[in-house]
């Protein structure tokens, strides 16, 4: 079991900037891309959805995982894609990452990272739900 203070869950939030507006703008392609980086961080892909707004336009979409969701939302008139991944358990976000990191090659990156929920209080609740 993790300890006392671990989290049971890590957030990445990713500005990835400099990216070219053609892989920007693929919906078919980013849609393959976080599918293929929840794989690589050992996550189980439950369902996905991708949205393009149209012939030059932005891509809106998520990986629904077991373990949570992988998400993106592009700008290709400036270059931008914003991710968001959040996975517990044993899967890796870092990887997860990675992957969107080597298929999107953006100039910039700027990351947070964010520690989500805690293991005590899970365990807890847990316990909690099977008395009733």
């Amino acid at each position: 079991m993790k300890g006392v203070d671990s989290p049971v869950g890590t957030h990445l939030l990713a500005d990835l900037d400099g990216v070219d507006a053609d892989l920007l703008q693929d919906g078919v392609a980013l849609e393959s891309l976080l599918r293929r980086a929840a794989e690589a961080a050992g996550a189980r892909v439950l369902n996905s959805h991708f949205h393009s707004f149209g012939a030059g336009d932005g891509v809106t979409g998520v990986v629904l995982l077991a373990e949570s969701h992988i998400s993106i939302h592009t700008w290709p008139e400036a270059g931008l894609a914003a991710a968001d991944i959040f996975m517990c358990g044993t899967a890796d976000p870092g990887r997860a990452l990675e992957v969107l990191v080597d298929g999107l090659a953006p100039a910039r990156q700027h990351v947070h990272s964010l520690a989500r929920g805690f293991a005590e209080r899970m365990a807890s609740l847990k316990r909690m739900a099977s008395l009733t």
